[in-house]
């Protein structure tokens, strides 16, 4: 069987190990043959493909990134796009598509699905909020560098007296800033699941000093929003650069708003840290090859099930397979689990304080 491969949306560490373990047992196992798109849907639409063969995967299972580069190319937004895509995969004979994306990229396969072509998916959301699957690749590590950069910006907030806010990735839910928190030992953290009251966060880290503690950490996902709905304090405000091709606002700047409002409120000297790409970037750690390589051996087994219109999922410790439509009808947010772990180890006021963990 000839099978098309690709990734879309933003890249996460864990990619390449998708794809390595989808060519290799494709060819040692099932005799397939592959051709990679480039670029996402981008590579489907405009036909830019790679081989994919035993060489060209080799030695790329330590790497980040993808090599089949990707886009947040939406199809959709093309005239005829979903049909130029199922000719392209046509033409170059194959018979199914993997698509390794996050919930923009799957909604587009299901769209295919539904058109007749033979689509699996494989879930990649960097924010683990892709709903259907206990954790995504990528996730881990990033949290990882996450963690260390609060390591140590503990020492200088330490020496300085001051207060750090550390801006980590999280559109719409807070998975990275609440784990990467918790590990880290943050005194505050900030999630888009639950507004939080700038006051009471001043509150809190006031309450720090007179105890003799004269420095904090906050993390804060960046689509963390203040409660009183005030947009000039919505990460949204300092948009990046608009919308992506899928609608998404390109989010940035809560942890200067954050850092400037605390230490208006405070006097204490505050400042911002943004983790941006850096969580994206570099080796995949352990966890993430492997749970990225049984993802992709998942999906291989699932085309040669004939189990199309399905992502691969994982659920405890199990890789199950469940509809693409389950797995983007919507975001996976914090559960109430992980939120009563934040909040039972970190300084709380006495009254219920929205987001303040």
């Amino acid at each position: 069987m000839k099978i098309g491969v690709l990734t879309g949306g933003g890249d996460c560490p864990g990619l390449n190990a998708v794809i390595r373990a989808v060519v290799r047992k494709g060819t040692f196992h099932y005799e397939d043959g592959f051709v990679g798109f480039m670029e996402g849907w981008r590579g489907l639409l405009e036909d830019k493909t790679m081989e994919l063969d035993l060489a060209s995967v080799g030695g790329i299972l330590p790497r980040g990134g993808t090599i089949l580069r990707t886009s947040r190319t939406n199809p959709g937004k093309y005239p005829d796009g979903l049909q130029r895509c199922a000719a392209n995969l046509r033409k170059h004979g194959c018979e199914a598509l993997i698509a390794i994306g996050g919930d923009d990229t799957l909604s587009v396969a299901a769209k295919l699905f539904d058109a007749g072509v033979k689509v699996v998916g494989v879930p990649k959301t960097i924010d683990n909020d892709l709903s259907g699957t206990d954790f995504t690749f990528g996730f881990d590590t990033a949290v990882n560098i996450a963690t260390e950069a609060i390591d140590r910006v503990h020492t200088t907030a330490e020496a300085h007296n001051r207060v750090i806010v550390v801006e980590v990735m999280g559109r719409a839910a807070g998975w990275i800033a609440t784990y990467s928190g918790i590990a880290g030992g943050a005194d505050v953290i900030l999630i888009p699941e639950v507004p939080f009251d700038i006051d009471q966060v001043a509150e809190l880290i006031r309450q720090r000093h007179a105890r003799g503690r004269y420095f904090s950490i906050v993390v804060a996902a960046e689509g963390a929003k203040f409660a009183d709905g005030n947009e000039k304090h919505d990460g949204t405000s300092t948009l990046q650069g608009g919308r992506d091709e899928f609608g998404h606002a390109r989010l940035g700047g809560i942890g200067a708003t954050l850092a400037s409002e605390i230490e208006k409120r405070t006097g204490f000297e505050t400042r911002s840290v943004v983790l941006g790409h850096i969580q994206r970037g570099g080796s995949p750690t352990a966890f993430d090859r492997v749970l990225a390589t049984r993802y992709g051996l998942g999906a291989i087994d699932m085309v040669h099930r004939g189990e199309f219109g399905q992502m691969a999922a994982l659920r405890g410790n199990k890789i199950v397979s469940i509809p693409l439509a389950e797995a983007i009808a919507k975001n996976r947010t914090v559960d109430q689990e992980i939120l009563d772990a934040s909040t039972g180890i970190l300084d709380t006021l006495d009254y219920p304080a929205p987001g303040v963990s």
